[in-house]
């Protein structure tokens, strides 16, 4: 399939993007790390949604969270479960309506969803990198994205846009290629990771290294550091969702009646037990280890502030600027959020801040919620 022609491959039900399928896109040119050492070129696995359109100015490059891909709307099959992660939000009619735009979304540099990353095989040795792998930035994904869009034969993005990660993706491509954008779109997000957030990574990349199996980040793929895998997914769960919305949805109800003995005592008793375990359980059958280890640093490491100045950083920004916060998120709290489009506006750049009143916590951008689509639509509409 050609890469700017549009990935649905079947009919779908009104609104839905139905089929999809990924596209991988190889550079051949070494890359070179922000933070040092290079590989000799890599992959990006992305999918595309819509129609590019003969001038080429359609395009919306969609930027994903720590746990996300490039996998952000359709199904790649019938009886797929669930969507791509972003499903409501993209397709026929949608806020990034796909009858009008021609929207991308790749899986990050250092990912485990097909792109480059930690578990690919090292050309110079025939082995994995695991460890040797060179730390990764989130300016190092937004440059390996600019070569796939580059490829795509795309001068100028419509807009970019994500949430969490993505959205720290969004602000580096706002500040790095000010000329390639004209909308960007930031959501629960923050110019710096604050110390709170670098202490819950930690805590999880604890998890990780402790486990008897990780070896050293060499390890089998087939029998990895699966319980501090978990555990570290267990723990980030909960920065993601919020008490609110967490007792709305659990509250103190029980899976089991009361326990007998210690044995059973330390079973699963409580709903919100069940459901942390099943979130461990289930990520560790899609997600990498070691991607976990270099994402979460790389998310640590992020600060846009130049000597305690965030303007200074926005100083070339040309997109217009709509930043979404959330008032149940406590990981990218909204005043992080407001900070963003306040050093914006010192600026002197174009910026708006909406908040959004939900209860579900950090998540609540990759929620279908009226309040946002409304927002989204009317931004991207412009």
């Amino acid at each position: 399939m050609n890469d700017s022609e549009q990935s649905q491959t079947s009919e779908a039900e009104p609104g839905e993007l139905g089929l999809v399928e990924w596209v991988d896109f190889v550079s051949e040119d070494t890359f070179d790390f922000e933070n040092g050492g290079s590989i000799p070129g890599f992959t990006l696995r992305y999918e595309t949604y819509g129609r590019l359109s003969e001038s080429k100015d359609n395009a919306i490059l969609i930027c994903h969270a720590l746990s996300g891909d490039q996998h952000a709307a359709g199904v790649y099959k019938l009886k797929d479960r669930k969507p791509g992660w972003w499903n409501n939000m993209i397709g026929p009619g949608k806020p990034f309506d796909t009858n009008r735009f021609f929207v991308i979304a790749s899986n990050c540099l250092g990912g485990c969803q097909g792109s480059t990353g930690p578990g690919s095989i090292n050309p110079e040795t025939g082995e994995p990198f695991n460890l040797d792998f060179p730390v990764i930035s989130i300016l190092d994904m937004v440059r390996a994205q600019k070569r796939l869009i580059d490829h795509l034969g795309i001068s100028k993005l419509y807009a970019v846009a994500g949430g969490s990660m993505g959205g720290m993706q969004v602000l580096q491509w706002m500040i790095e290629y000010p000329d390639m954008l004209d909308r960007a779109l930031p959501m629960a997000t923050t110019a710096r990771q604050s110390a709170q957030a670098i202490a819950f990574n930690e805590v999880g990349r604890s998890a990780i290294v402790q486990d008897r199996d990780w070896h050293g980040g060499a390890y089998d793929p087939e029998a990895g550091p699966n319980v501090g895998l978990a555990v570290a997914r267990m723990m980030a769960h909960i920065t993601y969702l919020s008490e609110e919305g967490m007792e709305d949805k659990f509250g103190r109800a029980r899976r089991t009646s009361e326990p007998s003995g210690a044995k059973g005592l330390f079973d699963v008793e409580f709903e919100v037990e069940s459901y942390l375990r099943y979130q461990g359980a289930s990520f560790v059958n899609r997600f990498d280890a070691n991607t976990y280890l270099y994402f979460t640093k790389a998310l640590d490491r992020f600060d846009l502030y130049k000597n305690g100045k965030l303007e200074e950083s926005f100083k070339d920004v040309k997109a217009k600027t709509l930043v979404v916060g959330f008032t149940s998120d406590w990981l990218f709290p909204p005043q992080q959020n407001r900070d963003i489009v306040h050093a914006l506006l010192r600026s002197g750049k174009i910026a708006t801040y909406a908040e959004v009143s939900m209860s579900l916590g950090h998540d609540s951008f990759l929620v279908d919620a009226p309040e946002l689509d409304a927002l989204v639509r009317a931004f991207i509409s412009q």
